[in-house]
């Protein structure tokens, strides 16, 4: 590609840029992390790809999720730990429910920066520029917290570093390993409605593994590690530039800051910044699709995003919100086929579904949340292909966030332990649920059973 390079993007226009005080001390530091060791490596960027063209296939299916923003001071070990665990559980439920292999890809190691619908907000008259994600500038409303400072990416890649390499360790060491489920318990949860529906469901899948073990007379290959990816919005493109890079006895320029960048809906213009870089790196991509984006516009983005009509490198995300799914989705999904381009279509169920209470907290409804990821499944059924994955923010502690679910939260319950600074997560019993949910539709779209049969009971665990 020889009218790319990794600071091509430079010459479009860069929605969602940051205007910092000092550009020279942005590219000290852009050029600092640039000799630093990669984050990820290229044939762990070529293998995603390869699980993502089996998902696109129907022989695998995509969960990607975590934190709607990582913080920097969120970076320890019981953070991570417990969303690996959420993911882990949820996985486990999607590969038992559905009888299909999962791609596990965290929303983690990189998802610093967060695109604001406004440049600016106001309180008690003061007005000072957005919180736009660790990776810019601070939360705390100051002019100097509010100030984008280049350093803050240098702090990011490490903390990223930081977060891979703890994942890496916990893989290696055994935490994966099916066969110490126990692993993946989260304490807070024993008294979990849904947590006996889970504990029921691990105990099969461990009689199981016991079963095949015995009559094979030793472990089963497969069953003794799985793979975790990386992935984060590709927003902030200084950083993305900056882990851009050549690797020996491989074609192409890799973005080695994260095995799975995407494009979010705010920046998914083909004649803009992000488009452009993105078109020249080999490492799959998504790009989230929303309402405003019409099927022309979609046909454009992925002729210039997947030319080669290679499998595995797009991914498409759509949010829409469960009362606009059903329009919106359909002419788009005409609009891919047209293409004959091979893609890997997943749900965010949550993005479209977020709204403000009263009291000018944001949430989101769990039964909305669910009805846009059943019509998901029926209107790709309808259309002659198949849902291949789902995108969540969750987090792995007990927050309330997100109302509804097993629970039943209420916006009162809100106040109780509302900690992300921008959108509202999933707990694990909502992300839990949502996978539950999920599995059995799937189970009952490919005619093993009736949607109810076989499967836990989530009317049960509520009740």
């Amino acid at each position: 590609m020889t009218d790319w390079s990794p600071e091509s993007w430079k010459s479009k226009r860069a929605a969602q840029a940051v205007a910092y005080p000092c550009q020279e001390e942005v590219d000290r530091v852009v050029a600092q992390i640039a000799k630093l060791p990669p984050l990820v490596t290229s044939w762990e960027v070529l293998a995603l790809k390869s699980q993502l063209a089996e998902a696109a296939r129907g022989e695998r299916f995509l969960l990607q999720g975590g934190d709607c923003a990582e913080s920097f001071d969120t970076c320890d070990s019981a953070t991570i730990a417990n969303k690996i665990k959420v993911l882990l559980q949820m996985s486990l439920v999607l590969v038992h429910g559905a009888q299909r292999r999962v791609v596990r890809l965290g929303r983690f190691a990189g998802q610093y920066a967060k695109p604001r619908s406004e440049e600016s907000e106001t309180r008690h008259g003061v007005t000072l520029p957005n919180y736009r994600g660790d990776l810019i500038n601070h939360a705390a409303f100051t002019p100097e917290a509010r100030t984008p400072d280049p350093q803050l990416m240098l702090r990011g890649y490490e903390r990223a570093a930081l977060t891979i390499n703890f994942i890496r360790a916990l893989v290696v060491g055994g935490f994966v390993d099916p066969h110490h489920l126990d692993y993946w318990n989260l304490d807070w949860v024993k008294d979990s409605p849904m947590a006996e529906e889970y504990r029921r469901m691990a105990r099969t899948i461990r009689d199981s593994l016991q079963f095949t073990e015995s009559l094979a007379g030793e472990h089963p290959g497969g069953f003794h590690w799985i793979e975790f990816f990386t992935s984060h919005e590709g927003l902030h493109l200084p950083y993305e530039q900056a882990q851009t890079r050549r690797v020996p006895r491989q074609q192409g320029w890799f973005n080695l800051s994260t095995h799975f960048p995407w494009i979010g809906m705010r920046t998914a213009d083909a004649e803009g910044a992000h488009v452009e870089y993105f078109r020249g790196i080999r490492n799959p991509i998504g790009v989230k699709v929303g309402p405003g984006l019409s099927p022309q516009c979609l046909r454009r983005l992925i002729r210039i995003l997947n030319p080669e009509n290679e499998p595995g490198r797009l991914t498409l995300i759509h949010r829409f919100g469960s009362d606009r799914i059903a329009d919106c989705l359909p002419p788009l999904l005409e609009a891919a086929r047209a293409t004959a381009c091979p893609v890997l279509w997943c749900c965010d169920p949550m993005h479209g579904n977020t709204r403000t209470t009263n009291g000018g907290v944001k949430t989101r409804n769990f039964d909305e949340i669910r009805s846009e990821l059943e019509q998901a499944f029926e209107i790709h059924k309808a259309a002659g292909g198949r849902l291949g994955g789902m995108h969540v923010e969750l987090a792995g502690e007990a927050v309330t966030e997100c109302v509804g679910g097993a629970r039943n939260l209420q916006e009162a319950d809100l106040s109780r332990a509302y900690t992300s600074y921008l959108d509202p997560r999933l707990n694990y019993e909502q992300a839990l649920e949502l996978a539950l949910f999920a599995a059995r539709k799937m189970r009952a779209l490919n005619g093993y059973a009736s949607e109810d049969a076989g499967a836990p009971s989530i009317h049960k665990a509520t009740a």
